[in-house]
């Protein structure tokens, strides 16, 4: 059974991106003077939060002074028809920043998983996708130049002189898999990867190399990661990942024997686990995934499945 992305978190955002409209300067310009619109300040990657922990919602008469105080302002899409934006208050001190959008804490959005639809922590997770991209391509790579937001924040253009390459936002793309046992008893296969806590097991997951498929990753990562030779391998469902920019594209892999052997770098152990091993951690109140991650779902799915 394939992942449902409806529940998963940072997708099913309900916003028109608005592409053939955000090229216009003087449509966006407009849209930026609307009372209407709706202006979502962060502050380093952080959602800026009023005292109910939800994300603050600035009223008209604070805009300007945020939009003058932002380091970039970009075009999300129209929400039933009303233009929301993001705003990027990292040049300003904390205190600051949290004055200027009348909030009283600056948090990471993961943390507001739980508070948040899916689709509402999609749209904060997007702004700050996009305005991390921003900062980290202020100059061009090619000829050194600065270069300017355009496109509603969707562009970037090299300023220098016989130059004038475009920037377009990327994505990273990764895989994870929850990898299945051949035969009997039917058993899935968790790692402790380094630096994690005692007794936490997760899928495993690595990023996609220049040059080969999905599938292949899934190939590679476990053959590299934990010895884990597949013989199947079959595509579950994708998450947004904007941390700062991934793709989390989920999968299933049956393997070609119960042979493991971990690398040491990535992986400190990996071992299989049966459905009644992992009914009894949950029991024990041991989390099985993070609570906004497709592993969960992964996991979720395959425990539940009828033995």
């Amino acid at each position: 059974m394939r992942t449902d992305e409806r529940g998963l978190a940072y997708g099913g955002g309900w916003l028109d991106r608005a592409a053939g409209l955000r090229t216009d300067p003087g449509w966006i310009a407009a849209r930026l003077a609307d009372r209407e619109s709706v202006l979502l300040p962060l502050w380093r990657d952080r959602c800026l939060v009023a005292a109910d922990r939800m994300p603050v919602r600035p009223a008209a008469v604070a805009v300007a002074a945020l939009l003058a105080a932002a380091d970039e302002t970009v075009f999300l899409g129209l929400d039933a028809g009303r233009a929301v934006f993001a705003a990027d208050l990292s040049g300003q001190p904390e205190p600051e920043a949290l004055a200027l959008a009348d909030a009283v804490e600056a948090v990471d959005v993961r943390a507001l998983v739980g508070a948040l639809t899916p689709a509402e922590a999609a749209v904060q997770a997007y702004a700050k996708g996009l305005l991390h991209w921003h900062r980290g391509h202020r100059y061009c790579g090619g000829c050194g130049a600065p270069t300017v937001a355009r496109d509603g924040g969707h562009t970037r253009s090299c300023t220098g002189a016989g130059c004038g390459r475009f920037l377009f936002p990327r994505i990273e793309p990764a895989v994870i898999v929850l990898v299945e046992a051949p035969g009997e008893p039917e058993r899935c296969l968790l790692a402790r990867h380094r630096g994690a806590p005692e007794g936490s097991w997760s899928t495993l997951a690595g990023f996609v190399e220049v040059g080969e498929s999905l599938e292949d990753a899934v190939r590679r990562e476990l053959a590299e990661e934990a010895g884990v030779a597949v013989a199947e391998v079959s595509y579950q469902g994708s998450q947004a990942w904007p941390f700062p920019a991934g793709l989390m594209v989920g999968f299933r892999a049956t393997a070609a024997s119960t042979q493991v052997r971990v690398d040491g770098e990535e992986l400190v152990d990996a071992r299989w686990f049966t459905r009644a091993e992992l009914r009894a951690r949950a029991a024990e109140g041991r989390p099985l995934g993070r609570i906004d991650s497709i592993d969960r779902h992964l996991l979720g799915s395959w425990l539940n499945r009828a033995s």
